[in-house]
């Protein structure tokens, strides 16, 4: 009896630990689809280097938010001036806005007159941002750097 009573007993312990897990992982899952959206501005020029500076806010399906600086600085065959206003980002895989901040790996292809356009992918490590805004310029080339999201 003393047998059977542990062995009930180690069951409890067990379905109760596998209980406690649940509400953890849940937790964790949830905090892991935050999305985060970038509004932003810049403007900037290129002559084999390239370099572009603004300002933006994100805003977190969390509720957190932040004001933000935004450069872009690489090299490549480039040349042009141009600037974007009303630019959006849409940042996934992150768990918090602490996630947003750091520099994003950045290949591009760009061409326009006048009006311009762009959209990228850009990636830090796990974390993904897609960039699409429209502006007025010109530009042309191929380049290859860094898109960097600061906190201001």
């Amino acid at each position: 009896m003393i047998k059977r009573s542990m062995g009930m007993a180690a069951l409890v312990l067990a379905c109760a630990g596998a209980m406690s897990m649940a509400p953890v992982s849940a937790a964790r899952a949830a905090e892991a689809e935050v999305k985060c959206d970038l509004s932003f501005s810049i403007s900037g020029w290129s002559l084999i280097y390239k370099h572009a500076s603004g300002s933006g806010t994100v805003v977190c399906s969390n509720g957190q938010k932040a004001k933000v600086k935004i450069s872009v600085n690489g090299g490549g065959i480039t040349a042009g001036k141009y600037r974007i206003d009303n630019g959006k980002g849409d940042i996934t895989h992150v768990r918090s806005i602490d996630d947003v901040f750091g520099s994003y790996a950045q290949a591009g292809a760009e061409a326009g007159v006048v009006k311009s356009s762009e959209a990228q992918v850009l990636t830090k490590g796990t974390t993904s941002l897609a960039l699409h805004g429209t502006g007025e310029g010109v530009n042309l080339g191929v380049s290859v750097g860094a898109f960097e999201i600061e906190r201001e």
